[in-house]
């Protein structure tokens, strides 16, 4: 705090050399102040006594100590009202209400709970914490392990190995270790939705695209992505420097031979899928390849989901040395998004174990 170098007796004594005919400039060359200072110390103090100046600044300090007690006490008030009003309804409010109350020596204990229809043993009552170690160790070691994970995902698991029922309990102990996914927040466009058609039974409706990476060496390799719509379920992914329309038509072979082939098959316009190869093999299995319109991937949104999935929580977690390094990870990835992963949209269930509750 700033303090002034002139008391006010020094002040009132400077003005009184004023009166006697001293000039203001002699007054302040003296003094080290400027003329406009000594102004402003007559405006305030001319024509006023030492002893007044000490009852004024006497007047000004029980002003400010009456002004701070009726502040408390306006505040004690508006608190007190605030309690006795009605707006404490639940019962850990209320208890807090009566501690308040009971505190501050404004009411006894029994009173102060007759007043605010609060039984004693309500009062009194002392909560045992639970002892949430063993799910919080579990819920740390989950979330390591899948750092790309929500606390949904992880109340899906946990709820998976019986570790718990409540989600509510889950989001707690997930804010209270810190475990928040920092959200990567996109543009986001504004245009009408319309609703995709959805299939209604396994292998009916397939989707695919290709996304690419790079090795740790620099060379970039391509992932070919087949999700059923349905069941949401990971079909086949082919990792490779490159693919041709009679690569793709080999791997869509090789998975026939595991699964039978969907009635259509949604892809976008890229020169694999386009190709004249892709042509003949869709023409002899006769599967119909739906193409979307060009510069339009939300008609192929199931598989654009994937994708975001996909490349969140297995390409953007691995530094993949080589071709096979890449391809072991993808397969160890795919495995655990088909069986064990939740899915939201599957009420929580991973996908085969959704496809076969419906089948």
């Amino acid at each position: 705090m700033k303090r002034n170098r002139h008391t006010e007796e020094q002040v009132i004594t400077i003005l009184k050399a004023h009166e006697r005919g001293v000039s203001v400039a002699e007054l302040a060359r003296q003094n080290g102040v400027t003329e406009q200072t000594i102004y402003r110390w007559k405006g305030k103090y001319g024509g006023m006594e030492v002893s007044e100046v000490k009852r004024l600044r006497e007047l000004e300090a029980e002003n400010a100590r009456l002004k701070k007690l009726l502040a408390e006490s306006v505040l004690d008030n508006a608190a007190l009202k605030e309690i006795v009003a009605g707006k404490v309804v639940t019962p850990e409010a209320k208890r807090r209400a009566v501690t308040h109350l009971v505190t501050g020596s404004w009411l006894s204990q029994r009173h102060a709970c007759r007043l605010l229809g609060l039984p004693r043993s309500v009062a009194r009552y002392q909560a045992k914490p639970r002892d949430d170690e063993p799910l919080r160790a579990r819920l740390n070691a989950l979330a390591t392990c899948y750092p790309r994970y929500g606390y949904l995902l992880l109340h899906a698991l946990l709820r998976q190995e019986g570790l718990v029922v409540n989600r509510k309990r889950t989001y707690r102990l997930y804010r209270e270790a810190g475990l928040q996914v920092r959200a990567r927040r996109c543009k986001r466009l504004v245009r009408p939705r319309a609703p995709m058609p959805c299939p209604d039974r396994p292998n009916q409706r397939w989707s695919m695209d290709v996304v690419s990476d790079q090795l740790a060496s620099g060379p970039r390799f391509r992932v070919l992505n087949i999700v059923d719509d349905f069941s949401r379920e990971c079909v086949g992914q082919l990792v490779d420097t490159s693919i041709s329309g009679r690569r793709l038509a080999r791997f869509l072979d090789e998975v026939a031979q595991q699964r039978s082939l969907p009635a259509s098959i949604v892809c976008d316009n890229g020169p694999e899928q386009t190709s004249k190869a892709m042509f003949l093999w869709a023409r002899e299995q006769k599967v119909m390849l739906a193409f979307i319109q060009p510069g339009k991937p939300t008609q192929n949104a199931f598989i654009e989901s994937f994708n975001g999935k996909f490349r969140d929580g297995c390409l953007n977690q691995h530094w993949f040395l080589s071709l096979a390094d890449a391809r072991h990870e993808i397969d160890q990835w795919r495995a655990h998004y088909n069986h064990v992963r939740p899915h939201s949209s599957l009420g929580y269930m991973p996908p085969v174990a959704y496809a076969q509750r419906c089948a």
